[in-house]
């Protein structure tokens, strides 16, 4: 897709990404988290408006794939739009931390008036010819003084380097945040999509099923009529054509709020014009490809590459930072100056008599003795480290918790759509048969009903178990740190190989 192409070019030229090859899940399946990540980088550059809530979106009129829906919820999505705030917050953060090794240019300016019994005037003890006496010394009632002067910082017990990689680190916890934000956006979103084509399915499933048994209520009331059937064959066709009609509604129903919820995943609102129904074009289907993909390497996979358990790496090593920070704490600061300032002469009451001139310097300072303040906070810092520490460990088992569950329940949903395979089939024949039956008089009405309800019960089992299988491999791949789709192709699609 166009809007795609330019996702590696937008990730090399942010301040915050440093994008690399992700390891790809399974065979002939890429998953470029980072490409995708770039794209929303790119998006937020650009500047583009939010659509207006009384305006249609500008993708109903097109057939959308499950990369286009994934386009649009990186695009507007609120979770990953507030995610894009959260990085650009992190630059500033990261500005912040390496302020300590940057040299400070300040300027300062100072006047002061001052109460006339508060002035300390001096008078000199000797008579020179020609000059009133006593002869003295006036600063008089006014003082000021201004002078600007550059900062820079030699020796901070440790700071300066320690802040330097928490910059760094802070840079790579934000995008790993980011990138857990995309997967969930992305295994959401691929989730609402296949549940809209599961009731859109399940409605055509029921209106055949109604179409069906109106056919046989139909046969009915003719043989009724040429009196070969009772009039019990026509209320039991009535009967069960009434039970129908509702889970067509019901289905109808479930179409309806599935397209909001596709909807509102993609960061839109739905157009108060438009009403209940929602003209959304998907062209993808439950067809997803197998999966073949063991316990071992998939607990391997997520623990490598699962972007909360990255992030949670990275804030251990942000607190381990800050014991060396609290620590330098104990360790003395160095610091030279160089500046020029200009103020008012302390020997003449003229408040235009000023001095001025150059300095420069060095300044030492170490807190021998400080209250105990330094050693609480390495206290702090080592508890806060311990917990970090301990965070990441129980996230990682729960880690593999997901993974071993998302894998057992990709195994089970594999398994019962392999047992759907020959059903359709066999439901089909089976109703012909019936049917054939029946018109030989051989049969009863009651084996065509079942056989239309057991038929009804078969597509219905079909396609949930498509739809189950579908959101099952996305769900693995989210538990493996995998869920961003592959740019070239869509989940349906066969992907293309690496």
């Amino acid at each position: 897709m166009p809007r795609l192409a330019h996702t590696a070019t937008a990730a090399k030229r942010s301040p915050l990404l440093e994008p690399t090859r992700a390891t790809p899940l399974g065979t002939g399946h890429r998953s470029p988290i980072i490409g995708l990540l770039g794209l929303s980088l790119l998006i937020s550059a650009l500047g583009r408006p939010a659509t207006p809530e009384s305006a249609a979106p500008p993708w109903l009129d097109r057939p959308l794939t499950v990369a286009d829906c994934l386009n649009l919820a990186f695009d507007q999505n609120a979770e990953v739009r507030k995610s894009r705030q959260d990085l650009e917050a992190t630059h500033g953060v990261m500005a912040q931390t390496r302020a300590i090794v940057w040299p400070k240019l300040r300027a300062a300016g100072d006047y002061g008036l001052v109460e006339e019994q508060a002035v300390d005037r001096y008078e000199l003890p000797i008579n020179v010819p020609g000059v009133p006496s006593p002869l003295g010394i006036d600063p008089g009632t006014q003082r000021w003084a201004a002078g600007v002067r550059i900062i820079q910082s030699f020796y901070e017990g440790g700071r300066m380097t320690s802040a330097l990689r928490t910059a760094r680190l802070l840079r790579e916890q934000a995008v790993a945040r980011h990138m857990a934000v995309l997967s969930d956006t992305a295994t959401d979103v691929r989730v609402a999509y296949y549940n809209v084509l599961l009731a859109q399915q399940e409605v055509r499933v029921s209106e055949a099923s109604v179409e069906l048994l109106e056919k046989e209520l139909e046969d009915s009331q003719r043989r009724f009529t040429a009196g070969t059937v009772p009039r019990f064959n026509v209320l039991r066709a009535e009967v069960e054509l009434a039970n129908a009609r509702p889970r067509v509604s019901r289905a109808r129903n479930a179409y309806r709020i599935t397209r909001e919820i596709l909807v509102q995943q993609l960061g839109y609102a739905v157009p108060q014009e438009m009403g209940g129904e929602i003209p959304l074009q998907l062209v993808d289907t439950l067809d997803v490809p197998h999966l073949e993909l063991d316990v071992t390497t998939a607990v391997r996979l997520a623990k490598e590459r699962r972007p909360e358990l990255v992030a949670l790496r990275k804030n251990e090593a942000l607190r381990q930072e800050d014991v060396q920070g609290a620590r330098a704490g104990r360790r003395p600061r160095l610091e030279g100056y160089a500046g020029y300032g200009v103020r008012k002469s302390n020997f003449s009451s003229d408040v235009d008599d000023e001095v001025h001139g150059w300095e420069v310097g060095v300044q030492a300072v170490w807190n021998l003795f400080d209250g105990h303040l330094t050693r609480g906070k390495i206290q702090e810092a080592q508890a806060l480290l311990e917990k970090s520490q301990i965070e990441t460990d129980d996230v990682s088992r729960k880690i593999e918790l997901e993974v071993r569950s998302a894998c057992s329940t990709l195994v089970e949903a594999w398994e019962v759509l392999e047992s759907q395979r020959k059903v359709l089939e066999q439901a089909d024949e089976a109703l012909r048969l019936a049917r054939a039956r029946a018109d030989a008089g051989t049969g009863t009405q009651l084996d065509v009903l079942g056989a239309q309800t057991a038929l009804t019960d078969a597509r219905t089992t079909d396609i949930r178990a498509r739809r189950d299988y579908a959101v099952a491999r996305a769900r693995v791949e989210r538990a493996t740190g995998a869920s961003v789709p592959d740019v070239n192709a869509s989940p349906g699609i066969q992907a293309k190989p690496e």
